[in-house]
């Protein structure tokens, strides 16, 4: 699975901006999804995943109520749209492909494929 992230850029605290991500290859509807990001100088962390059919999301703390993750199984694509940003949301921003979670979807070492990351900067 090849995915490439988009949808990034430069906004308002307060503003919105949607992030997609396409995948190609087989099969993406039997993938679990999840959206990490990354700030300078700090480490990789969660912030929501999706069940491969969509029916269950998780948010990490920091974005739940903001944020919505989606998934379009027939166009290959998930969304995070990101409401009510705020300058800590500032980071790169990665989407990541699972064919297995286990007991932890926020792990990034339960994630196969990653895609290039899109950078979103939140301004004051």
């Amino acid at each position: 699975v090849q995915l490439q992230a988009s949808g990034g850029g430069l906004v308002q605290a307060g503003g919105s901006l949607r992030l997609s991500c396409a995948a190609s290859g087989r099969a993406f509807s039997s993938y679990h999804m999840g959206w990490f990001r990354q700030a300078p100088g700090k480490e990789r962390e969660f912030v929501a995943a999706i069940w491969r059919s969509g029916g269950a999301t998780y948010y990490a703390d920091s974005v739940k109520g903001r944020f919505t993750f989606s998934r379009d199984n027939a166009q290959n694509t998930v969304y995070l749209q990101m409401n009510s940003l705020k300058v800590e949301d500032t980071a790169v921003y990665y989407c990541a492909a699972s064919s297995f979670w286990g007991s932890d979807y926020a792990s990034p070492w339960n994630y196969e494929y990653w895609g290039q990351g899109t950078l979103v900067t939140v301004s004051s």
